[in-house]
């Protein structure tokens, strides 16, 4: 089944999954303390504003996870001390899904004291707080639901949703929260 691109949030853990039939040809890189997503060397030239991104980004006293441009805004409410599920709202809401060809969703995440997941689709504007591991997804799975995810630390994160049975995998990241301390792993196809 090809369920796009996905992450999934627990209340110490995250993930996410770039998959992709149209654009196979990218990698997850550290930037600081921050993870993009970005068209690899080998890679055709494209104008395609939704290839690359910060997939993983600290703000405040959380990590955000997400798809796309989404993820700075998010990040910055964070820093201005809004919290986690008003942070999701605002930036989901301000950036809408994406206007390509198949009006793809935004996804996001929220780990830290707290732990939200969210979507904005065509149709729906939707947050959540998480208790359990919960993904969601940007075609088929595209409300948050339970997702058996036994995951321990970050590199066991990125590995785990990489491996998922969901088809067209190209990179993945993980994230995991100890105390105050984050850690953030990168599990890359090629």
């Amino acid at each position: 089944m090809y369920i796009g691109r996905f992450i999934v949030v627990g209340p110490e853990i995250a993930a996410y999954r770039v998959s992709s039939r149209s654009f196979p040809n990218r990698e997850i890189v550290e930037r600081g303390d921050t993870l993009t997503v970005r068209p690899t060397a080998e890679a055709p030239e494209s104008d395609n504003p939704y290839i690359s991104y910060n997939c993983v980004k600290p703000g405040g006293d959380s990590m955000v996870v997400g798809n796309g441009s989404h993820v700075d805004p998010i990040a910055e409410k964070l820093d201005l001390g809004y919290p986690p599920r008003d942070a999701l709202v605002s930036g989901l809401f301000a950036l809408d899904y994406e206007k390509d060809d198949y009006d793809t969703p935004r996804i996001a995440g929220v780990v830290g004291e707290e732990a939200y997941i969210g979507i904005v689709r065509r149709d729906a504007l939707l947050v959540r707080s998480v208790t359990e591991p919960t993904l969601v997804a940007t075609y088929e799975k595209d409300a948050p639901e339970s997702y058996d995810f036994a995951a321990t630390d970050a590199e066991t994160a990125a590995e785990a949703v990489y491996e998922a049975d969901f088809e067209h995998a190209v990179a993945a990241a993980g994230v995991s929260r100890s105390g105050d301390e984050f850690e953030r792993a990168v599990h890359n196809g090629n």
